[in-house]
């Protein structure tokens, strides 16, 4: 199972940031300054309090695809060799071959397993590196192996032909199709357009204690992630085909946008990994609405409030001054834009009105009891095949699903671009719509909807890959 320690499946949603952003360099730099204590000697792997200060700096990308690559990179080629050999003899007596051996230092061998030198570590000694090295190898070490057996396009049909416990994990990347934006994708992703909004990070959006501070941020942009149509893509229909079957096991769906169940995944079949838009909850007093209740403030960009708090407030006798109520508000924080009315009336029977959050999983929220029941009490005993498509694995804890899952278990990735830091046993990279159709077509299932096209579909082996395959509409 891959591993970060700050993120075990029962963690709060955090995002698996890459190592290269500004994210407390300055904090972490004053931390390992004031462990002078360390020495030359210090065990790799087996200090856990220094290796969590790295454990939300692992770069989840390919160093072939670094900007600025460090100068001092392990090769591709030296660093397979360098894995490979970690797994052949274990770890101690690689870092005898390697560090102990002065072969090469632990900085550059960080580069070999994924990892990219943090700035503020740069001039110090190379036994500096040795904690982030140490976490590199326990991640390699817990890696899941890819299945030697499993390569082509053909032994992906027969897996689903044969399966009937299928765990289908999905993200952002099956709705793109109907309009929806995903989070990552450098132009067109959500996060991209919200930059405008002058935040240290967009994913402050999606922050518990950023929404606790000032609940206008997350509203001012509800109305780009709100739902708006109940219509479906053929992914959707592609799972709901596995249901009709009898072959779904469980979808575990990242997505807030509820179209699962407009698909027709029965309820019992479908984990709301992140919650969803379909209830939303006082942070005050706890009352639960349908979200279709508040869609008129979060159109409109404004903060919705409790209307049972409301009407608890109108009823109290008057003229006893309230105080206002900050839901748990920090003002000890950089003051944000005002988001309270500002006329006496509203002053008096609003201000101590709870916020209603939408039921979606906030960075820093604990994801549903749901979730880590149902995968490790029920699915990893019965799970004979897992698809994760339209995701690139990149938020805590359910990044972690798939290492989770028993390794002899057969995997197949369907997404635009490859992930990087897990080992699928088949890649299928393009349209999700578009694999999945084509993959029906060859099973000889018959997909019906009304988004898929009746044009030929190109599958192409990736050059210097044996299981990693390209869709396109049209012939190559």
């Amino acid at each position: 199972m891959e591993v970060f320690h700050g993120s075990p499946l029962k963690a709060p949603a955090v995002e698996i940031v890459d190592l290269s952003s500004e994210h407390s360099v300055d904090d972490d730099k004053r931390e390992i300054e004031r462990d002078d204590a360390s020495s030359p000697e210090t065990d790799i792997g087996e200090d856990d309090d220094h290796l969590s200060l790295y454990e939300d700096m692992l770069d989840m990308q390919a160093p072939s695809d670094w900007e600025d690559e460090p100068t001092d990179l392990c090769p591709v080629e030296e660093s397979f060799v360098f894995r490979k050999r970690l797994r052949l003899v274990g770890e101690d007596q690689f870092i005898t071959e390697t560090i102990e051996a002065g072969t090469i230092t632990a900085k550059k061998l960080c580069t070999a397993f994924g990892i990219r030198p943090p700035p503020f570590l740069e001039g110090q000694p190379d036994y500096k590196y040795f904690p982030l090295l140490g976490l590199g190898i326990t991640r390699e070490l817990s890696k899941r192996v890819k299945l030697p057996q499993y390569n082509t396009i053909e032994d992906a049909v027969r897996l689903l032909q044969k399966s009937k416990n299928i765990v289908v994990l999905t993200g952002a990347g099956i709705s793109t199709s109907l309009g929806i934006p995903d989070f990552r994708s450098k132009e067109t992703g959500l996060y991209s357009q919200l930059e405008h909004l002058g935040l240290s990070d967009p994913q402050e959006v999606f922050d518990i204690s950023i929404f606790r501070e000032d609940p206008s941020i997350f509203y001012s942009v509800a109305k780009d992630i709100l739902p708006s149509t109940r219509k479906f893509s053929p992914t959707h229909a592609f799972i709901k085909l596995l249901q009709d079957k009898d072959k779904l096991l469980t979808n575990f769906t990242q997505n807030i946008d509820n179209l699962e169940s407009y698909a027709g995944i029965l309820p019992e079949k479908l984990i709301q990994c992140h919650g969803s838009f379909a209830t939303a909850t006082c942070v005050e007093c706890g009352y639960r609405v349908r979200c279709e209740e508040i869609y008129k403030d979060l159109k409109a960009g404004r903060v919705a409030r409790c209307d049972r708090c409301i009407r608890s407030l109108r009823v109290k006798p008057f003229g006893i001054k309230r105080k206002r109520s900050t839901n748990g508000l920090s003002t000890s924080k950089k003051k944000r834009q005002s988001y309270e009315d500002s006329t006496d009336d509203e002053d008096y029977d609003v201000a101590v009105a709870g916020v209603m959050k939408p039921d979606i999983t906030f960075f820093g929220e604990d994801l549903p009891a749901t979730f880590h029941d149902r995968l490790t009490k029920h699915d990893k005993d019965l799970v004979d095949l897992v698809l994760v498509i339209g995701t690139s694995l990149k938020v805590a804890p359910v990044s972690e699903v798939s290492g989770f899952l028993p390794p002899e278990t057969p995997q197949i990735y369907i997404s635009r671009e490859p992930c990087q830091h897990v080992d699928f046993d088949i890649d299928m990279l393009g349209e999700c719509d578009t694999i999945v159709t084509e993959l029906c077509r060859r099973a000889g299932w018959d997909l019906k909807h009304e988004m898929i096209r009746k044009d030929d579909i190109s599958v192409q082996l990736h050059e210097g890959y044996e299981s990693r395959y390209s869709f396109r509409i049209g012939t190559a």
